[in-house]
């Protein structure tokens, strides 16, 4: 009760409630430009909160994630573009509404679907995370070790078709986690003499350059269509455009997809934009006029939005109780926990339980705002969408720079900066994800540390992963993951080069 006392204090404190709302504001504005994204806000706000008090600097990075996510929303009706990946689907019915002349109500709809959804993820990650926290306490170092093999392996089982390329980057960013002091006997590793490398990457440098610099150099590699003209749609919206009649009969649609994005973001490496899909698909199968879905009805818009708000509070669930990221701010998250001390893991309660409180009552704070901020600034906002890439983009550029610099003090990871961009350019150019890059570089530690103290407890005995039964169940559940995806995408393999030579023959005898 103590700590929970002291949380309020310390979030309706009036300056903790200034950097929520200013949080908020600049995470919709990320969120509904195109191009840029949560992601990109997150990280470029990390290193300002390096010298903030803990609950102040996770209460901005929290209102930031809030509107990021929710602010794709506006760009994905007005002009069909996603402005950020989790609103891939809210593109499919609220573009076609937007241009039949429906754009306000599509918006106010999905305002206020985000915080129903973002409302219930929160609901959930208190309930959840302290009973997860209880299991975890179970945990030794070879069930950690199988949580983070699970992690990754779940991370190439869902990349679908491209399962190879999502395990090739996992590893690669394990591979860079490895690069410096050892965790055990603190040998160098893969410095190369080079002594600036001894204490490794770091994880928010890493973040700019694979991320935010990535895009800004790919936008102007592509700059001719940045010139493009998008012919944006103006909105009339009275309320949040549903009346209390519609309000009650998509309540099994808020329901259902919130579930489905606590699940998804509960689930590492997978997302918003999975979320969306998902629940967009559930909503479509089980309504009474499947054909209306793309055409502009509010249910799909509902149920995009709704899931992929609904992720942040599931993605948190396994951050504060495992220390496993469910997706890629979520790991930047982690790094805003670790920087301020904070250790996500079973005893988080314990030790930094006012801390913990702190966030729920951020996200339920920042839900808040967001929601009544976005409708009133949805005018603004809409303006800011207006600002040439070509002035927008070189001020990012400098931003992204300056945070580099400032989490070390070191112009070595400016130049790390600019060297992951080129490798963030390159997974573009051969299609390779780079969430599970973020997510290997960040359960590399834990899944080196824990093999090796799991081998020297066991005295070099293997087979201490599969007589424990916490560990052998995550490795089974992690082997059946991959099985299951190879054969399905064999299946579909098949059943493609099946399909091609039905086609070919048809052709040919034509």
């Amino acid at each position: 009760m103590e700590m929970f006392t002291t949380a309020i204090s310390n979030v309706f404190n009036p300056m903790c409630l200034f950097l929520i709302w200013g949080g908020t504001m600049l995470g919709i504005v990320f969120g509904s430009i195109p191009g840029l994204s949560a992601t990109m806000a997150v990280v470029l706000f990390l290193p300002l909160t390096f010298g903030m008090e803990p609950t102040m600097g996770l209460a901005l990075l929290v209102g930031l994630y809030m509107g990021g996510i929710s602010g794709g929303l506006i760009s994905a009706i007005l002009l069909k573009i996603p402005g950020t990946p989790s609103s891939i689907s809210t593109v499919f019915d609220g573009g076609p509404m937007a241009e039949r002349g429906e754009a306000g109500r599509a918006l106010g709809v999905g305002i206020l679907a985000s915080g129903i959804g973002s409302l219930i993820g929160i609901v959930a990650l208190i309930f959840i995370s302290p009973l997860l926290a209880k299991v975890c306490l179970l945990f030794g170092a070879t069930e950690y070790f199988a949580v983070a093999v699970f992690s990754l392996t779940i991370i190439a089982a869902l990349s679908g078709k491209d399962m190879l390329k999502g395990l090739l980057a996992g590893l690669f960013g394990l591979a860079l986690s490895m690069v410096g002091m050892a965790p055990v006997d603190a040998m160098s590793r893969f410095t190369f003499g080079n002594y600036q490398l001894l204490s490794g990457f770091d994880i928010t440098v890493l973040l700019i350059g694979v991320f935010a610099v990535t895009d800004i150099v790919q936008a102007g590699i592509n700059r001719k269509h940045l010139a493009d003209g998008f012919e944006k749609k103006t909105y009339h919206l009275k309320g949040y455009g549903l009346s209390m009649k519609e309000f009650i009969t998509q309540i099994p649609n808020f329901i259902i997809s919130s579930v489905i994005g606590i699940v998804i973001g509960i689930l590492p490496g997978i997302g918003g934009s999975t979320g969306g899909l998902l629940a967009y698909t559930a909503e479509k199968s089980r309504s009474k006029h499947p054909e209306k879905f793309g055409t502009g009805i509010i249910d799909g818009v509902i149920a995009s939005e709704t899931a992929n708000n609904a992720v942040i509070g599931g993605s948190m669930v396994p951050l504060l109780c495992m220390g496993i990221p469910g997706n890629t701010v979520a790991a930047i998250f982690l790094g805003g926990l670790l920087v301020h001390g904070i250790s996500p893991g079973p005893l988080i309660f314990q030790n930094s339980g006012e801390y913990v409180y702190g966030i729920y009552l951020a996200l339920i704070v920042s839900t808040i705002f967001m929601v009544i901020f976005e409708r009133l600034g949805l005018p603004i906002f809409t303006k800011l969408l207006d600002i040439p890439k070509h002035i927008l983009l070189p001020i990012i550029m400098v931003m992204c720079c300056v945070g580099a610099f400032s989490s070390d003090s070191r112009a070595f990871d400016v130049i790390c900066v600019l060297a992951f961009a080129m490798i963030g350019l390159l997974f573009k150019t051969f299609k390779l994800p780079s969430t599970p890059l973020i997510i290997g570089f960040i359960l590399g530690p834990m899944f080196e540390e824990n093999l090796r103290r799991a081998l020297m407890a066991s005295h070099g005995d293997w087979t201490t992963f599969v007589t424990h039964p916490i560990s052998c169940v995550f490795l089974v559940v992690a082997v059946v993951f991959c099985t299951v995806t190879v054969r399905k995408n064999l299946k579909e393999k098949r059943a493609a080069e099946a399909k091609g030579e039905v086609f070919d023959t048809a052709e040919e005898e034509g």
